[in-house]
């Protein structure tokens, strides 16, 4: 069933489109992770541009984003005055991407430098995940206890001027620590098409030294109307954002989702983590090796 992407300006199979975005929902059921920062890589894989890539993907995050929210609104999870700091922080970062993304079109190097920020940004985090991973695997096949580490913010956080009292957070911390948090998850989420919770998730607990359990909740607020603000620049700057592509995967991400909460209730924690590791790792290795691949058709000719 092939359909036509009018931005992308290829034919597709619908059901592989969907399928792609089944399995990053299956991620994120099974790993509690966005599964944005694999969308786009995956979608590059099949052949669509990288720009469309990257904007159709920033779309569907935010569609997916919406029931998680709501839920965690109901529980009462969500702290609002770090997410609104967090949100304006993220949407002068989407501004500051929309320069830097127009910047790196008109330079022709728009691809590379998507494709060279994902080796290097998973490539980074699925070592880091990895070095956690096989740790709890020692300690659970040896009866050693992980010391748990204490929820402290980073010094430079202390030392930042005019705090502000985050009450659902816990946290009595200047705003210019989420602030500059927000602005750099913008940034990403202009360029690569990500909803930045796999990286914003772990600064707001090792950085900003937030509770676990408005974590979550707090990221995905942030996360929706980022992505969001991101869509729209992209439409209105870019016009790179292919709603029919974003559709597909937005189908299949709904249902992986489901499926993948479901399998993470069989599996202990400390093989999931290791087995996102290991995905993450692939995928780095694969957007590596098509950075020195040379390709069948070394030219190529756009219409405009």
């Amino acid at each position: 069933m092939d359909l036509y992407l009018p931005i992308a300006n290829l034919s597709v199979n619908a059901l592989v489109i969907i399928g792609l975005g089944g399995v990053v929902g299956l991620l994120s059921g099974m790993f509690g992770v966005g599964g944005g920062f694999l969308t786009t890589p995956l979608l590059i894989f099949y052949g669509i541009p990288p720009t469309v890539a990257a904007a159709s993907a920033a779309s569907q995050v935010t569609g997916a984003s919406v029931s998680g929210v709501v839920t965690h609104m109901e529980r009462g999870t969500v702290d609002f005055r770090m997410g609104g700091v967090l949100i304006a922080g993220g949407v002068v970062g989407a501004g500051i991407g929309v320069l830097l993304f127009r910047l790196l079109q008109s330079l022709g190097q728009i691809d590379t430098v998507i494709a060279l920020l994902y080796v290097l940004m998973l490539g980074g985090i699925g070592s880091l995940m990895a070095k956690e991973s096989i740790q709890a695997l020692i300690a659970l096949k040896t009866g050693k206890r992980i010391q748990a580490r204490k929820r402290r913010h980073h010094p430079l956080v202390a030392a930042l001027p005019m705090r502000w009292r985050f009450y659902r957070s816990g946290l009595y911390i200047s705003p210019l620590a989420p602030l500059l948090l927000g602005v750099a998850t913008g940034i990403l989420t202009m360029l690569l098409g990500v909803g930045g919770g796999f990286i914003l998730v772990p600064a707001m607990l090792y950085l900003l030294g937030m509770t676990t359990q408005s974590v979550v909740g707090t990221s995905l607020f942030q996360i929706l109307f980022v992505t969001m603000a991101t869509t729209m620049m992209h439409a209105m700057t870019t016009k790179a954002v292919d709603l029919v592509l974003a559709l597909l995967l937005l189908i299949g991400s709904v249902t992986g989702a489901q499926v993948g909460t479901r399998i993470s209730m069989t599996l202990r924690p400390e093989y999931l983590r290791m087995l996102l590791a290991a995905i993450v790792l692939l995928v780095a290795a694969r957007m590596a090796l098509g950075l020195g691949w040379r390709p069948d058709e070394i030219y190529t000719i756009e219409v405009r």
